[in-house]
């Protein structure tokens, strides 16, 4: 079962591009936009100082345990998570059925701003999302079946 639509190079520009006007806006050391089984789509910042791919993983769980929280509390969902730290924090947020955006920002910012600016980005990662499924529904990715010594089979620059 798909879990995100086949991306092409435009869509990756897109998504990357939010990103960083998002990071501009708020002064956030990195995003990410993962699919909620924790594989990195696409982030922007912060691939020197963090390890990005094991962050997108345990924050991709972290939320989903929020969901199971969500339910013993007689809550339908979550829509977010935050994480407080001393230097950083981490707020993950919902964009799609499929998508989350984790933001790892400095603690001196606060999670307000970072709340503020996350809603219009996380409108436009999804509406980019789904001009992709739009373009063409049946081409979607489970990237849980991705093979990640030989992972070409599921990109490509142009759809065919």
């Amino acid at each position: 079962m798909a879990t995100i639509p086949q991306l092409i190079e435009e869509d990756v520009q897109r998504l990357e591009e939010t990103l960083r006007e998002f990071n501009a806006q708020t002064d956030a050391a990195a995003s990410l936009i993962i699919d909620k089984g924790g594989f990195l789509i696409a982030h922007q910042g912060g691939s020197e100082e963090f390890d990005l791919t094991t962050i997108g993983a345990l924050a991709s769980g972290a939320f989903m345990a929020n969901q199971t929280i969500a339910g013993l509390v007689n809550e339908k969902k979550f829509n977010s998570i935050y994480q407080q730290g001393e230097k950083f924090s981490m707020f993950a947020i919902n964009v799609d059925e499929h998508c989350l955006l984790v933001v790892i920002f400095f603690s001196k910012v606060g999670v307000g701003v970072v709340k503020f600016y996350a809603n219009p980005a996380v409108s436009r990662i999804a509406r980019h999302l789904a001009d992709a499924r739009e373009r063409n529904p049946s081409a979607g990715l489970d990237l849980s079946e991705l093979n990640a010594a030989d992972p070409q089979a599921f990109f490509r620059k142009r759809p065919v």
